[in-house]
């Protein structure tokens, strides 16, 4: 088959079908929603997903939106995509997917639980999708993040999450200055090992980490990013050490340089924008105060575990990175401390240790190094 939606590039075609075949498993008939932006590395890399969905016998559709940040709403037409229950949904945007206005006013319920974004209602409460979602990735790093051990992945995350989903707290040190504790009573640790072919399945791509939401309000301690850091419009590679003091679940000062105040200025955004939201009818009465308190929240503590990724300045990779954790301040993977913003810092060679019931501890990564 050749046309526009084939790429020249064997090595980005195989590395579409590896995501289209290994990773979703696309099935013959199955509805493929791609969606993307005009901006070319992740326009190309949605073609070529096309056409590897394609390849598979789906029937995909690949929808352009313009570029969105964390604090922005999908396009409309983005959000009726949805409505017609695709099997399989891509999301390769050069930020991120936008966040769906009408559910953010008025969430979705399924099973007792509460839903901001139709995506999530499908994905997490209905079950009715699997999916992967790739913010600002590149043909480069597509290319040679993808090809991996599948396997080796899936058995490192389930080694680690079966520790961590049995911990009572995790202590993190590294030396940029890291020493921070969080507690992990009734937390469940989840994977992403790049297996998304079940309903309900979803993750990155690149895949490659074990990460876990900390107990609410029992963060505490100090924690240095030293890698790289999510801001609303951008991820940067950190030039002088951000210090983020974090007490009672929430960072309460955050010191350093230009990245620092960048960080803060993200962080202030976010909360003004929350108050804002509730005044204008985009956040449920009396919603807008938690968002906003939230918006410091330690949401996320994660395990890089990808050996071809490195840090470049783009968390969709760098977050995968071995040698490397990663925290994040804002929302949580529960669903129970939402934000408008979900901050990925990147620490570089830490050690991380498992706390278990019976006094025993479990050393996960030392200075670096994987244990388990």
């Amino acid at each position: 088959m050749t046309g526009a939606f084939f790429p020249a590039d064997p090595v980005l075609a195989e590395a579409a079908r590896i995501a289209c075949s290994g990773v979703l498993k696309i099935q013959g008939g199955e509805q493929v929603l791609i969606i993307t932006n005009p901006e070319q590395e992740v326009e190309t890399i949605s073609r070529a997903l096309y056409a590897g969905a394609l390849e598979r016998g789906g029937v995909p559709v690949l929808v352009i939106q313009g570029k969105k940040t964390q604090l922005d709403f999908a396009d409309p037409a983005v959000i009726a995509a949805f409505r017609a229950k695709p099997q399989v949904v891509i999301s390769v945007s050069a930020e991120k997917l936008g966040k769906d206005r009408a559910a953010i006013a008025s969430p979705y319920e399924h099973g007792g639980e509460q839903y901001d974004h139709i995506f999530h209602l499908q994905l997490y409460g209905e079950k009715s999708c699997r999916s992967f979602w790739s913010p600002g990735l590149t043909v480069e790093s597509f290319t040679r993040t993808i090809p991996i051990d599948y396997a080796e992945l899936g058995r490192r995350c389930a080694a680690i999450n079966r520790v961590l989903s049995q911990a009572l707290s995790v202590h993190v040190r590294a030396p940029g200055g890291t020493d921070i504790t969080l507690g992990l009573r009734g937390r469940c640790a989840k994977a992403d090992d790049g297996d998304f072919s079940r309903p309900g399945a979803g993750g990155n791509l690149p895949a490659g980490e074990s990460f876990i939401s900390p107990e609410n309000g029992t963060a505490r301690g100090l924690i240095v990013f030293d890698g790289s850091i999510s801001l609303y419009d951008r991820d940067a590679i950190i030039t002088e050490p951000i210090r983020c003091e974090v007490s009672g679940g929430f960072v309460t000062g955050i010191s350093g340089g230009k990245d620092a105040q960048a960080l803060l200025e993200t962080i202030s955004l976010a909360e003004r924008d929350a108050l804002e939201y509730e005044k204008a009818g985009k956040l449920p009465r009396g919603q807008g105060g938690i968002y906003k308190r939230n918006a410091r929240s330690i949401g996320e503590l994660g395990i890089g575990l990808n050996p071809r990724a490195r840090i470049t300045g783009n968390m969709l990779e760098d977050e995968k990175a071995f040698r490397t954790c990663h925290f994040a301040i804002g929302h949580n993977y529960d669903n129970d401390a939402p934000a408008l913003i979900h901050l990925d810092g990147l620490v570089r060679e830490p050690t991380v240790t498992a706390c278990l019931a019976d006094g025993s501890s479990v050393v996960l990564e030392e200075g670096g190094e994987l244990q388990i």
